[in-house]
């Protein structure tokens, strides 16, 4: 017995008192330990942990606890608690889905996290904050001093912080006994619990623990891994340990959470067949599942190691000396030297451990080395020094981050103080990036990373080596305020490690347009997407880093130059020189086609340059420092080409010329502008070639961007545009023509109009915000969370909206819709620019559309002029200039010189519109510098002189004013001629501006007077065409007067009764609208006999046109039927047997009817088939599991109308009116009631006596389609009005039939009749209910068919 009252075990002091005088107290505890850990844990098959915990706290940690404190162990802890001072830091440790707070006002960055008691007893409780679920591992933040901006701690800590001046030694407060016995016990249960959790034997133990009597009884360890899945791992359980499914399910369970479990327990023949058949069973086609036969003894050594560390990370919390002991223990070098420390050896042993084991250990870390200030920095160093072999370990094992060592790097590189020390003492950027590449060895010839034909396991280890790109983050999240020189050496080593990791990705997965065939096997892009989109953030603080000390800004630049030169001399691809030559201006470049060679659009190292290049602007380095800055040795030509490729490249793709490269690039494309991705993608190429066209002529970068987008012969070549369309040319290459112009003049609206990037622009951070803003709501009112999805955000998850929207937008209250909804002021529309950069196509057409119609709304013509545009920064100054370029001049010329003469040309009214916009740019530039011009300056942008002159010889073209004026009236413009009115305003605007300036600088030429009487003569020739087309049409209504004359007088009697009727009723009629002869029409016995017009719809679907016809293939409606009780008196009644019910006499409760609407689309009745067929088969293939909740029920019939997604479940035939098919249905001749009855009585009794005569039936002139599609509509509302089973042979199935009819005409007329509408007038959506107006009752086998 254990605990026999005469055994020195049960009284926990008596082992403190040998232990106190013994001389190798380490050899006498491990005694005690082989002794009696054996003998408490790991007794048999199926443990007992209450048990054991009480008999180890009583026999095993007892003893220790009395050591420590001297004396019980009640009285001690107390006492060490009291003389205390309890730390300054919160410190509590997160469980998994316990609710963490973190201020978005106040919180360096989004790691620092309170718990919830700090969080209400902190001012952050009023500040706007973010709310999440911890995974577990992280602890609270609250008084951390660097973690915070302002009020880093709550009422509780706050009350410790008036007693700390200074940070003092926690061990002042014990006693130099305690301090020696704490150490002593300490050192050795640590290097124990170490030891034991290590230990890789399975059959034996240390020598330390090693025992005469020994157990031969084995455990079948089984250990949890990330491959497996639950249901292998149970089925496989069943065959090798014969256990039920329950038992099964229960070790499987506690494999997954605590990492290993026993399964078996016996001896080592026993427990190794068990082992055979699971590694067997799980080896097929992954790994097999990590089994070990280990002795009991050592399982039960194990286990008591980990409580273990649990009751050390308990005991450390009654004293911060006691704390402080404990990291003195962890971090002291072992005999064997580096590495040898306990906390190394437990670090670096990680991986091999199981998810329970490296749990416990980690939380030990938290609560211990990472709360004492003095010993988090040492192991922080610690961390840093294995960081390299620590990462591989967690790249090769197969647990979640979570469960691994690594995950604690947020816990220090967050730190600022420690980030920095470990940049400056550790170079930990170059660690961290090299790391990072070493793990991205597959590359291809160039040395860029290749990810087209990863294995399996290279993609498992890419996602896993993602986090590294994490830890970047975290050293860079927090910027530093001051430099040294130390940290100015290692940030620019470690910047230079990072331009190695983007020069690996410049210019990879590049591809080739295919010509031909479709691609045989889609490329893998996603891997090289991803790892853009996990450095975005980074590439961006790297930049701000750069941005805060002038010296690394000069140096990182130089830096990002000299990588992308030689990034361009490997990527020279055989191309040749060629010389280009428009308008006088001529310009050397290379020959390229992105249509016939490679293009990649991955460009970091460009893009990060464009992004420097900007800073030195924003922080005015360039003015400051020019001699420091390479900027001669810039190449333009150099920066601008492979940006220009990847823009172009877009435009290609956008034109349908890389259709055949399947989707993978239509999903790059995709994500190079999609809000993830496109601040460190399409911006930076934008900007890359503002900074190119700035330093240029932009007569050059004209002609080279029309050679890159292959339009230079369309624009150098005179009358090139009008060869082209005569002759026999594809239409697509007409229509991808087309395009690619219009894209290109697209791109030069975004060079020049997109400045406000503080530094392209003299605008601030707050500007770009607002304007982003701008733009979304033009699209349409939004919910803050559409809005945020639609906004960037920066590496604090921080969109910088709150600070602006009141500024911008009104704030409409939820209502019924449940959401509040952000709508764009008045007056902020006014900086609505049509050619936003960030929108997509859909996006522009919708902004479009809404800003026009408010324009009507508030009866201002529908021109969307360009906005007035800040100015730009001195060092893009130069940008305005490509406006009023002699190439750009020529561009707009051809352009609307194809618009005047419509006819002979291949263009596009969006082509027009842009040149357009561009015309409005520069002249809104004009007025800028005019009316900021002081008599020190000279205007030298003249726009409005050079577009009055006319083209040069051989053309002689007219001016682009005089083509816009005679645009201004062209019948085929009529959506272009506000905006061409407004330009020819601006124009006159700016022309008065100019003759009121008597210092205007520039003088009159003699072309200028020349271009004054050619413009006398166009007006001239403009006035005698108006005056011909004015006498045609006084001649045309003089022939429509006589005619009506004429009319008048061969029928004076019926104009006279038509006066005399007008004459009689006009009292009725005085406030009545007035309707025209044509539209009057006579119902009833006399009715007019209209004459029929042929009918035509369109499929939907196979958009082929078809006449309606009887013999036809049946047009069919999508329709949706459906019980209303909207006109009913008694809505609680409902039909008690719908079998037995019979429809045909209604109650006067109008309990329920049958409502039968359609969206009135139309289908051919087998197209609808066949895609309501692959509707229900898409459905049945989908895994049950895996179904989303729809707003249809396939299974019960219903369907989403393919062409506006009404929800529908039958469809309706198209028909022909019934006069036209049977003549039965001539009433002209009505006659009464009674006769009526007497008649159908008759009718009806012949129809009987012919059934018994099994007579053949009357023709039905309809279709079999026709016939199937009316039967598939009249079940329908049988099935749905009674809510029975479909039965074609019922006969209530025409009854319930008319009964819909009735109900619908009905309910429409009371709707109509309520909005005080027409009945007959045009029905809005789902009230284009199916149109009885009269019905046929025909007997067709043995059921009755309605047809209407």
């Amino acid at each position: 017995m254990l605990c026999s009252p005469g055994n020195q075990v049960c009284i926990p002091g008596g082992f403190p008192k040998k232990w106190l005088q013994a001389t190798d107290l380490t050899r006498e505890v491990y005694q005690h330990l082989a002794h009696y850990v054996p003998k408490i844990y790991c007794r048999g098959p199926n443990p007992f942990p209450q048990k054991e915990d009480m008999l180890a706290q009583h026999v095993l940690l007892g003893p220790m606890e009395w050591y420590l404190c001297g004396e019980d162990p009640a009285f001690g802890f107390p006492k060490l608690e009291q003389a205390n001072k309890p730390s300054h830091l919160c410190g509590r440790v997160f469980k998994v889905g316990e609710p963490t707070y973190s201020c978005r006002d106040c919180a360096v960055d989004p790691t620092c996290v309170l718990c919830m008691e700090c969080f209400l007893g902190s001012i952050h409780r009023d500040h706007r904050y973010r709310m999440t679920t911890s995974g577990g591992g992280g602890f609270c933040d609250c008084g951390d001093t660097e973690a915070w901006k302002e009020g880093p701690y709550c009422q509780k800590h706050e009350l410790n912080t008036s007693e700390i001046e200074e940070e003092e030694d926690p061990l002042v407060h014990l006693s130099e006994d305690v301090i020696a016995r704490t150490y002593n016990i300490f050192a050795i249960m640590f290097r124990y619990a170490v030891e034991i959790l290590t230990w890789e034997k399975e059959s034996e133990l240390p020598a330390d623990l090693e025992i005469i009597e020994k157990r031969d009884t084995y455990y079948c360890m089984l250990f949890n891994d990330e491959v497996h899945t639950y249901e292998q791992v149970i089925y496989t359980l069943q065959k090798a340990v014969n256990c039920t499914q329950k038992e099964a399910i229960g070790f499987a369970t506690t494999v997954d959470r605590d990492g290993r479990r026993s399964v078996r327990y016996g001896d080592f023949q026993y427990c190794e067949q068990a082992k055979s058949v699971i590694v067997r069973n799980t080896s097929r086609q992954t790994k097999p599942l990590k089994v070990q036969v280990m002795h009991s003894s050592i399982v039960a050594h194990q286990n008591f190691g980990l409580k273990l560390l649990s009751w050390l990370g308990s005991i450390i919390g009654y004293s911060d000396g006691l704390r402080r002991i404990l990291c003195q223990v962890g971090l002291q070098e072992g005999p064997d030297g580096e590495n040898s420390s306990l906390v190394d050896r437990l670090m670096l042993n990680d991986s091999k451990l199981w998810k329970g084991a490296r749990s416990v250990y980690h939380q030990l870390f938290m609560s211990s080395l990472l709360m004492d200030l003095k010993y988090k920095k040492l192991f922080a160093v610690r961390f840093a020094k294995n960081y390299e072999r620590l990462q591989s370990d967690y790249v090769t094992d197969d647990h979640d981050r979570e469960f691994s060592i690594a995950d604690l790097s947020v816990q220090i590189f967050t730190v600022p103080s420690l980030a920095r020390m470990l940049i400056t003492e550790e170079n930990l950027m170059t660690t961290i990036i090299k790391t990072f590449m070493d793990h991205l060895r597959h590359r291809d010839a160039q040395g860029r990373f290749q990810f087209e034909r990863y294995t399996a396991l290279q993609a498992f280890k890419f996602r896993r080596v993602q986090s590294l790109i994490l830890d970047l983050k975290y050293v860079l999240i927090s910027k530093p305020t001051e430099w040294s020189d130390d940290l100015r050496q290692k940030f620019l080593e470690g910047f230079d490690a990072f331009l190695e990791l983007l020069k690996c990705m410049q210019g990879m997965d590049p591809i080739t347009r295919q010509v031909g065939q479709h691609i045989e096997m889609e490329p893998e892009w996603e891997a090289a997407f991803t790892l853009q989109m996990k450095l975005t953030h980074v590439i961006s603080m790297m930049q701000d880093w750069c941005a805060l000390d002038e010296k690394v800004l000069i140096e990182a630049y130089k830096k990002c130059l000299a990588v992308l030169m030689q990034c361009h001399g490997g990527f020279t691809d055989g191309e040749q020189p060629i010389t280009l030559s428009i308008c006088g201006h001529s310009v050397e470049t290379i020959r390229y086609c992105v249509s016939q060679e490679k293009v990649s659009i991955h460009l970091p190292v460009s893009r990060l340059l464009a992004g420097l290049h900007v800073l030195l602007s924003k922080s005015e380095v360039a003015y400051k420092f020019p001699e420091l800055l390479p900027l001669s040795e810039l190449s333009p030509p150099m920066l601008i080409e492979h940006p220009l490729r990847c823009l172009v490249l877009c435009a290609q793709v956008h034109a349908g010329m890389w259709r055949r490269n399947g989707f993978s690039l239509v999903n790059q494309i995709y994500y190079y502008h999609n809000v993830k991705c496109r601040r460190e993608m399409f911006d930076k190429d934008i900007v890359m070639l503002q900074t190119g066209v700035s330093m240029m002529d932009p007569n050059h970068f004209l002609m080279i961007m029309l050679s890159r987008f292959e339009l230079y012969q369309i624009f150098s070549t005179p009358d090139y545009g009008k060869r082209f369309s005569s002759e026999i040319t594809h239409k697509d290459v007409v229509q991808q023509n087309n395009t690619l112009i219009e894209e290109m003049l697209y791109l030069i609206i975004m060079l020049v109009g997109e400045r406000f990037s503080p530094g392209v622009g003299q605008v601030n951070a707050t500007d770009e915000i607002k304007r982003e803003i701008i733009h979304q709501l033009s699209i349409k009112p939004m919910a803050h969370s559409e809005l945020v999805k639609s906004l960037p955000e920066d590496e604090n998850k921080e969109t910088g909206m709150e600070s602006v929207i009141e500024a911008v937008a009104h704030f409409r209250k939820p209502g019924l819709t449940g959401r509040g909804m952000y709508e764009l002021k008045p007056e902020c529309a006014r900086e609505f620019n049509l050619y936003f950069y960030h929108f997509s196509r859909a996006e522009q057409s919708k902004a479009e559309e809404a800003q026009r119609k408010l324009k009507r709304q508030n009866r201002e013509d529908t021109a969307l002029p360009p906005p007035v545009l800040p100015p730009f920064c001195p060092l893009f100054a130069s940008l305005v200039n490509i406006l009023q370029s002699d190439v750009m001049l020529c561009i707009m010329r051809t352009v609307l010189q194809w618009a005047v003469e419509h006819n002979g040309y291949a263009w596009s009214e969006s082509m027009l519109q842009r040149v357009l916009h561009l015309i409005g740019m520069a002249l809104q530039e004009e007025k800028q510098h005019l009316d900021n011009v002081t008599e020190e300056h000279v205007v030298t942008f003249s726009f409005t002189q050079k577009i009055s002159k006319p083209g040069e010889a051989p053309n002689n073209s007219p001016s682009i004013l005089a083509m816009l004026e005679t645009l201004q009236n062209a019948p085929y413009l009529d959506v272009h001629k506000d905006m061409i009115r407004w330009i020819l305003k601006t124009f006159n605007a700016i022309k008065k501006i100019r003759e009121s300036s008597s210092a205007s600088p520039v003088a009159e030429t003699e072309g200028t007077i020349m271009e004054e009487s050619s413009r006398d003569k166009d007006k001239a020739e403009r006035k005698r065409k108006a005056e011909i087309a004015r006498l045609r049409r006084e001649k045309i209504m003089a022939q429509m007067s006589e005619m009506q004359r004429h009319f008048i007088d061969e029928n004076k009697e019926l104009f006279q009764q038509t006066l005399e009727l007008d004459a009689s009723t006009s009292a009725v009629l005085d406030n009545s609208p007035m309707v025209s002869d044509t539209t009057l029409t006579a119902l009833g016995p006399a009715q007019t006999q209209v004459p029929e017009q042929r009918q035509f719809v369109t499929c939907i679907l196979c958009q082929e046109e078809q006449e309606v016809k009887v013999e036809s293939k049946a047009m069919v409606l999508a329709a949706f039927v459906q019980r209303s009780t909207v006109l009913s008196k008694n809505r609680s009644k409902f039909i008690q047997d719908p079998e037995k019910y019979d429809p045909l006499f209604m109650h006067p409760d109008l309990s329920c009817g049958t409502h039968t609407g359609s969206c009135g689309h139309i289908m051919h009745a087998h197209c609808w088939q066949r895609y309501f067929d692959s509707v229900q088969a898409k459905e049945q293939r989908r895994q049950q599991r895996l179904r989303l909740h729809t707003s249809y029920d396939v299974e019960n019939g219903e369907f989403l109308c393919p062409l506006c997604e009404c929800l529908s479940n039958t469809v309706i035939p198209l028909l022909l009116p019934p006069r036209n098919i049977f003549n039965r249905l001539n009433i002209s001749d009505q006659p009464k009631l009674t006769q009526w009855i007497r008649t159908i009585s008759q009718q009806i009794k012949a129809l009987q006596v012919l059934r018994k005569e099994e007579s053949t039936p009357s023709k039905n002139p309809y279709s079999e389609s026709i016939k199937e599609m009316l039967t598939t509509f009249g079940t329908a509302t049988y099935k749905v009005g009674l809510k029975v089973h479909p039965n074609e042979e019922d006969p209530r199935v025409p009854i319930m039939c008319w009964g819909s009819c009735a109900y619908t005409i009905q309910s429409v007329e009371r709707i109509l009749s309520d909005e005080d509408k027409p009945l007959f007038g045009p029905l809005p959506c789902r009230l284009v209910s199916y149109q009885f107006t009269q019905f046929t009752e025909w007997w067709d086998g043995n059921s009755v068919v309605l047809f209407f």
